[in-house]
């Protein structure tokens, strides 16, 4: 495509409106010839205006139509934000670039430098270019006067909001004379609702609710939709009007974002102000943002904070935080910490080095150290489990930073520096005591067991099957016929997010989980199998299906890596029970709430960033398996373990943990790693942690070991294309290559490490035998040149798993090339003949049938019999060389 030269380039902020349409068309009278590059925008009339009537009245282009480097001079009108103007940062980067800009929104921190810059806090920018073209006596048609008009009336909100200057008035009246068409701005201004958008009002107003923030009423309105709804800025102008509303803040949760608009007639809140901090923008009485990878109650409670702070900006750490704080130094043994929380009956406290040198390590929370105590490990150094990368804030923080650390951050505490050194800190009590004069207003992260909520309701209706979707509906019908909460949990709903099959369905009910299972067997045809100790049943279901029920409950282990023993909780504390925070996820079933994804401990950022975190700095020791499936889930999502949860693995496997858990346990784990789609990369990964080493010496992952799994993968990869359907388990094969060189007795070593029970040992032993006898058989068959029959007489009694291993192993291509064709050809050959058939030929049962049939199968696989007529032919023939034999010896 040839690229249009464009020295003069005039363009608006992303997602513009009709005033920055407007602008532009204007800024194009006072600079002839400029090519107008439109950003794009979401209103739906905007964009269908634009299309239908814009593009061929003036000279619209993308950006990418144009030769960048032949820009000479931007002209930039209704922002100077940079971060709005993200479709022409190249043009921004460049030095020699000419820069001129017209704008009505206040100074802001990002505001581009500009070699001409026109500023005037009028109503609209449209505007102040007008006055320009009127200065200069510029000469418009109809069809332009009505589309700078239409900006004029939109930004003003046709003349009625605070901002309106009598330059906009002038303005208007100017155009108007010039044929600005009021027809047509009134259908464009004025426009009827669809059914959807009036829908999304009512919940607008349904949910609106006020709050007085020191004096000053704001009201908060919030919708969802999992679709994007268009003209969302003028629903919010509806409902100011309807409701005689003076400061609104409209949030709209629209599929992955959320959408805010605000509106202002007050000069005590900047709405411009508080949206440029959600990466929007506007002017001080109307604003909009469009935010990604947060949810609604996220950016709620950081719109909260915002408005905190803006409203009584002078509260400065120094005036609201805990003073003097207690510290704990780093190499202080746990149970001196422990001493001093519980003595002082705090929950936190920060941790400094221990020369007396100034900051702050982290913090210690006193869960943590309650749980290291009852673990035996009293003399540790609190600075092992504390929490590191700690942000910290000094005496003249304002309000919003600290409120972000604790709130948005999820902080327990914000150390106070003075110098370097912690001199106070600010907790979520002090946060509540500063706002508790108004409790409406408190954000929902302060209030005590809120929870993350958003519905994936449409995300579960696309991506489950129909029975299973089915299943939970009915689930969450039974909750309610109970009068008990009921979700689903865990790597279920993980993979629901992650768009990922998975039928393994774990049910949580806040009540009588073992009751429920029961209720639910009876209704859908199944049988309950209870587990009275752990207050969990698994029920299965007709079609196959399983699903585990279990009592919301708070594991506590006894002592490392030992069993769980259960006490009931709620649905928090069961969520706060599990691995890792990818799996701490809920979904509720029940009806009224049926789809609100439940996330107390942010998964969903976790999955976002693809991060591995556990939930708390014990998780490990309480349970080395974690260890094992903190490295499964990593290689299967390609996911990374976090750094803090890296650190705890490491100091896990130097408390020796593994030396205290069951074979049993490790081995279920392992065969979960070597049943993964890549072992080996899983493998690899706990040999550079150092877990294979801790779990059995002999278990090390040498070169040589690493050749061989690195065939085994291939060959076992290639069998899966070709066969769909096979029986095999994956694990025995990859056990195969681990201990590749091992005798006997030390494989019986491991064997009795892992707990293997007797038939497992068995099954493996057996496999190494018939691996041993083919491997020398098929040397002297490759030596003797013998017969394809031979080959599949050597290979048909070796289980499948020792096939393939055969074939990884195998260094002789042509030998490889064989076994291969013994398992996508001879394997399937069968017989024509079979022993009904030899009774029919009167041939009477006996040793001779398996003699006659193993010669006559021997004779198809190398082409001598390949019909039924040959094959049966040849039996008859075996036959009589065989019963002339039996009558030779008689005779003899």
């Amino acid at each position: 495509m040839n690229l249009i030269s464009a020295p003069t380039v005039i363009t608006a902020h992303v997602n513009a409106d009709f005033d920055a349409l407007a602008a532009m068309v204007a800024a194009s009278k006072l600079y002839p010839g400029a090519v107008l590059i439109f950003p794009g925008s979401q209103e739906k009339n905007l964009r269908n205006f634009f299309i239908q009537s814009t593009t061929y009245l003036f000279n619209f282009k993308n950006f990418k139509e144009i030769d960048p480097d032949s820009v000479e001079l931007l002209v930039v009108v209704d922002t100077r934000q940079r971060s709005r103007l993200s479709h022409v940062a190249p043009l921004l980067d460049r030095e020699n670039i000419r820069i001129h800009n017209y704008d009505h929104h206040p100074d802001s921190e990002e505001d581009i430098a500009a070699e001409k810059t026109v500023y005037k806090p009028w109503g609209s920018c449209t505007a102040i270019i007008v006055h320009e073209m009127m200065e200069k006596k510029a000469d418009l048609n109809e069809e332009e006067a009505t589309v700078m008009g239409l900006g004029i009336f939109e930004d003003t909100g046709s003349f009625t909001f605070n901002s309106t200057t009598p330059h906009d008035f002038t303005a208007a009246a100017w155009l108007r004379e010039r044929g600005m068409d009021l027809d047509v701005i009134t259908d464009l201004i004025s426009r009827e609702l669809t059914v959807q958008q009036i829908t999304i009002l009512n919940d607008l107003i349904q949910s609106a609710q006020s709050h007085d923030i020191n004096g000053v009423s704001v009201v908060v309105a919030e919708m969802s939709s999992e679709e994007f709804v268009p003209d969302f800025a003028l629903l919010a102008h509806k409902l100011v009007d309807m409701e005689n509303i003076r400061i609104l803040f409209a949030l709209g949760r629209m599929s992955d974002r959320i959408h805010l608009v605000a509106r202002s007639r007050s000069d005590d809140v900047d709405v411009g102000a508080i949206c440029s901090h959600f990466g929007g923008g506007g002017h001080a009485f109307a604003a909009s943002a469009t935010i990604k990878d947060r949810t609604l109650a996220e950016v709620r409670d950081d719109l909260f904070a915002l408005l905190y702070s803006q409203i009584n900006p002078h509260r400065l750490a120094r005036d609201f935080m805990s003073s003097p704080a207690m510290t704990i130094p780093g190499a202080a043994p746990m149970r001196q910490a422990m001493e001093m929380m519980t003595r002082f009956g705090i929950q936190a406290v920060p941790v400094t080095p221990t020369n007396d040198e100034p900051g702050c390590l982290g913090i210690l929370e006193h869960k943590t150290a309650d749980k290291a105590i009852s673990h035996g490990l009293d003399d540790v150094p609190v600075e092992v489990y504390m929490q590191r990368g700690v942000t910290c804030v000094d005496l003249n923080a304002g309000l919003y930073q600290v409120m972000d650390i604790i709130l948005g951050q999820k902080q327990r505490l914000a150390p106070v520096l003075d110098q370097g050194r912690v001199v106070g800190v600010v907790t979520r009590t002090d946060l509540v005591n500063i706002l508790i004069s108004e409790p409406a207003r408190i954000p929902d992260a302060l209030a005590p067991d809120k929870r993350r909520e958003r519905n994936i309701k449409n995300l579960m209706r696309n991506r489950l099957p129909v029975a299973l979707l089915d299943l939970l509906h009915r689930a969450g019908d039974l909750g309610r016929e109970l009068g008990v909460e009921v979700y689903a949990v865990g790597g279920f709903v993980r993979d629901i997010l992650l768009a990922t099959p998975n039928s393994d369905l774990d049910l949580v009910v806040e009540g009588d989980g073992v009751a429920f299972a029961k209720k639910l067997a009876d209704r859908m045809g199944g049988r309950a199998k209870p587990h009275q100790k752990f207050k969990t049943s698994v029920v299965v279901l007709e079609d196959g299906q399983r699903v585990d029920v279990a009592t919301a409950r708070l594991e506590y282990y006894e002592y490392p890596a030992a069993l769980p023993t259960v006490e009931l909780s709620s649905i928090k504390m069961d969520l706060y029970r599990r691995d890792f925070t990818i799996n701490a996820l809920a979904v509720h079933l029940n009806p009224d709430k049926f789809g609100n994804l439940v996330d107390f401990f942010g998964a969903q950022r976790d999955i976002k960033e693809r991060i591995l975190r556990v939930l708390h700095s014990l998780s490990f020791v309480e349970d080395p398996t974690r260890i094992l499936r903190a490295v499964r889930f990593e290689q299967r999502f390609g996911f990374t373990i976090g750094g803090q949860s890296l650190r705890l693995i490491k100091n896990a496997l130097a408390l020796k943990i593994f030396d205290r858990l069951s074979g049993s346990r490790i081995f279920n784990e392992l065969r979960l790693i070597l049943q993964e789609a890549s072992p080996l990369a899983c493998l690899r990964r706990l040999k550079q942690l150092g877990v294979m080493a801790a779990i059995h010496p002999l278990l090390k992952l040498d070169a040589a070991r690493e050749k061989i799994l690195d065939e085994v993968e291939l060959v076992y990869n290639g069998y899966k294309l070709l066969f769909h359907e096979y029986n095999l388990e994956p694990w025995k094969l990859y056990m195969l290559g681990l201990t590749h060189g091992l005798n006997i007795q030390k494989l019986e070593r491991i064997f009795e490490r892992l707990n293997l029970s007797k038939r497992e040992q068995r099954e493996m032993t057996d496999l190494r035998r018939h691996i041993f006898q083919a491997s020398h058989d098929l040397g002297r068959w490759r030596s003797t040149k013998g017969r394809i029959s031979r080959l599949y007489f050597i290979l048909e009694p070796v289980p499948l798993e020792g096939v393939l291993y055969l074939m990884a192993r195998s260094k002789d291509d042509k030998l490889r090339k064989s076994i291969s064709l013994f398992l996508t050809q001879l394997k399937a050959q069968q017989l024509d003949i079979r022993g009904e058939d030899l009774l029919a030929m009167d041939i009477p049962p006996g040793p001779a049938y398996t003699r006659i049939l193993r010669e006559v199968h021997a004779a198809k696989l190398d082409g001598l019999a390949r019909t039924r007529e040959a094959q049966l032919e040849m039996a008859r023939r075996l036959y009589k060389e065989i019963d002339l034999g039996h009558k030779s010896e008689s005779e003899t």
